[in-house]
């Protein structure tokens, strides 16, 4: 296993890219340092004998979901849902754009 392992500058553009930030230089450095120490720590999970390890499907044994019945109900109408709205176009809320396009 290699003692460092280099995320590349290239990686961490794609990466925030897609988490949407926009990074300065220096955060850059930064961060390639960082997640290049904590791909370190997950490369020691490799080293780990876990041959007869049984796998965990929740650590409280018989826990269970309890779900409440579903019983349908009267819900708003379109009209009582937008009656307050500041904004609405075409029978719906309108709001700003959130992603870039």
């Amino acid at each position: 296993m290699p003692e460092k392992e280099e995320i590349s500058e290239d990686t961490l553009e794609y990466i925030s890219k897609l988490a949407l930030l926009d990074l300065k230089e220096e955060e850059k450095s930064k961060l390639v340092k960082q997640l290049s120490e904590i791909l370190v720590y997950f490369n020691k999970l490799n080293d780990l004998d876990t041959e007869n390890i049984k796998p965990m499907t929740h650590p409280i044994e018989g826990l269970q979901n309890v779900f409440r019945e579903d019983i349908p109900k009267k819900s708003l109408s379109n009209e009582e849902a937008l009656k307050n709205a500041e904004h609405k176009k075409d029978g719906f809320f309108k709001a700003p754009k959130i992603l870039k396009g």
